[in-house]
């Protein structure tokens, strides 16, 4: 559930300012918004120094991204300013020489064929009388030109004939000329190698400063936290000889505050935040909901404070189109493995403490489908020998397709339960119950004109019902005509009919993904097992299972971020549970980062 928040100001005088701040950054409660925007020289310069340290990671980035992961040691240095700009400048050296070289490899590409000459020695030509120009001909236009000048076709490309044109006067054709370079071939190929011998110099250079790197990540941590202490002492509001600190704190740790205020002398006001106010949001959850945070953080969404917390659905919808998605209990062990491998090579990172738990728990949904589907890289092979699936009904596409649609219906109709919960006793809880009704008229729709089943009876009742309360209890009024005017302005702006039957019909998408995995699988599989048996025969086969099922391991991921998380953000939450996704996280000002 998102925690309530209060609006707290802390209150002190404005020579203990800084103190005051330094006390709220040990009690690690508040999380702070500037009263006024923090502008001082200090914050400029560690600004300044802070974009320095990042600067150096963008080096080791660009010159060693492996090596810098592996860079050990702890080498204390005195002046780490010193250090950082001496990689600063390595690596604008570094850049400027493949800006360079990147120019040359492109200028070598587009002359190679014309082949090398001198382009001081045609300057010289011409001060002689003698003209020789390169152009790009029409192969048809050649022959004409053959009495006026001496043609040379050095190569021809898409029916056009480039070429050297040499004449004793200038002579102008109409034809595109090509300029000449500044420079010949050779020249080019020899900057070439002495620019990429310089660039192996520079990053043998760059890789001797990684045993600064420990250190000046210290620094640049440090300085974080400074920055963030002086805008704070910065943004404070000032009247007289008072200074004010202006923030939020979870509700249940104002007692931590006030104890903390009597002994520091402190005044503090508490107050409910306003419509006017961005709150930041604090998400706690127990621990098995907590799982999902990870893919909260990769995609940088987070509810709004007075919006749903939809974690726990989040997390029990996504596991299952995780598992629909991938589909093959195979590659469900495949990453499983992959999993156990990263984390005993990593180690569990505090800050990242559920991400492998959420791993084991994806994978788990996926093999347990391809079990429940008989599907193990593939199904066709295991169906050839004789092993059934679980639950046959999920091979079969027409069944397959209901249950997605069953799926939509459900996922849909549970976010609209969640929001009429919140709104009752009010009236326009009546509003999501109508919606219930139109979503579940939808999968009956979609069933009866995708999969040619009958449409039930109470269809069309049930729909004339939802549209009813939607069209009255949207927006609840006195009067009726203006009650039946904000319903239509609802419908007609927001959430339509149309838009549920077509949000249901899109978690078909599920089948059809998954379908296409196994198809791939199927056929990875046949294509192997048709080269034979011999020597040959099995090796190109176990290359062909190789590139066919490390595609399909490649893609699922791509597949769950585009259409698994597609369904949980955007129909799920924005579509109908009117999530907007621009919650502000709860960030305390606290002395040592999580």
């Amino acid at each position: 559930m998102i925690a309530p928040m209060l609006k707290a100001a802390v209150i002190t005088q404005e020579k203990d300012a800084q103190e005051t701040v330094v006390s709220l950054r040990r009690l690690g409660v508040l999380h702070v918004g500037h009263v006024r925007l923090p502008q001082a020289k200090d914050i400029l310069l560690l600004q300044e120094e802070l974009t320095l340290l990042v600067s150096c990671e963008e080096v080791w980035d660009w010159a060693l991204p492996q090596q810098k992961q592996a860079a050990a040691g702890r080498e204390t240095i005195c002046g780490w300013k010193e250090a950082a700009r001496h990689i600063s400048d390595l690596g604008r050296r570094y850049e400027q020489l493949g800006t360079f070289v990147r120019g040359l490899r492109s200028a070598i590409n587009e002359w190679e064929q014309w082949g090398d000459f001198d382009p001081q020695l045609i300057d010289q030509l011409a001060a002689k009388g003698v003209y020789l120009k390169l152009y790009q001909v029409p192969l048809e236009e050649i022959a004409g030109l053959r009495g006026e000048a001496y043609i040379k076709v050095i190569f021809t490309a898409a029916g056009i004939a480039h070429c050297v044109v040499v004449s004793t006067a200038p002579l102008p054709l109409d034809f595109k000329e090509v300029p000449l370079p500044k420079h010949g071939l050779n020249w080019m190929k020899q900057r070439l190698q002495e620019s990429e011998a310089a660039m192996e110099v520079l990053r043998g250079e760059i890789a001797k400063t990684l045993v600064h790197r420990p250190c000046l990540l210290v620094a640049r941590e440090q300085l974080k936290k400074e920055l963030e202490f002086q805008q704070v002492v910065a943004g404070m509001g000032r009247e007289g000889k008072l200074a004010y600190v202006s923030g939020f704190i979870p509700a249940d740790q104002q007692a931590m505050l006030f104890r903390q205020a009597r002994e520091k002398s402190w005044g503090v006001q508490l107050s409910q935040p306003g419509e006017e106010d961005i709150v930041p949001t604090l998400i706690r959850a127990p621990r098995w909901v907590s799982l999902i945070k990870p893919v909260f953080k990769l995609l940088e969404i987070l509810p709004g404070y007075r919006e749903l917390d939809v974690s726990p659905l989040f997390l029990i919808f996504f596991s299952l189109f995780f598992g629909i998605l991938i589909g093959d209990a195979g590659y469900g062990v495949v990453y499983l493995l992959l999993t156990l491998w990263l984390e005993k090579k990593k180690g569990v990172n505090p800050r990242a403490a559920n991400i492998f738990p959420l791993f084991y728990l994806l994978t788990s949904c996926a093999i347990v489908w391809g079990i429940l589907t008989g599907t193990f890289f593939g199904q066709d092979w295991l169906a050839a020998s004789g092993i059934k699936p679980l639950l046959p009904a999920l091979n079969r596409p027409a069944e397959m397709q209901a249950f997605c649609f069953f799926l939509g219906a459900l996922h849909l109709s549970l976010a609209h339960a969640w929001r009429a919960l919140i709104k009752f006793p009010g009236q326009a809880f009546l509003a999501d119950l109508g919606w219930i009704g139109v979503l579940w008229v939808a999968y009956a729709a979609s069933c009866a004109l995708i999969l040619g089943r009958a449409f039930p009876g109470f269809g069309l009742p049930l729909a004339a019902l939802g549209m009813l309360l939607v069209l009255f209890f949207s927006e609840p009024r006195r009067n009726v005509f203006k009650r039946m005017g904000a319903g239509f302005t609802a419908v007609t702006f927001g959430l339509s009919f149309m838009s549920a039957f077509t949000d249901v019909v899109s978690y078909v998408r599920l089948f059809a993904v998954g379908l296409a995995g196994v198809a791939i699988a199927n056929t990875t599989n046949a294509m192997a097992a048709g080269l034979g048996s011999g020597a040959a025969g099995i090796s190109a086969g176990i290359l062909i299972r190789f590139v066919g099922h490390g595609l399909n391991l490649v893609l699922g991921p791509i597949a769950i971020l585009v259409h698994g998380v597609r369904l949980n953000v955007l129909e799920f939450g924005l579509n109908h549970t009117g999530l907007t996704w621009s919650g502000v996280a709860y960030k305390p000002l606290i002395e040592q980062a999580a």
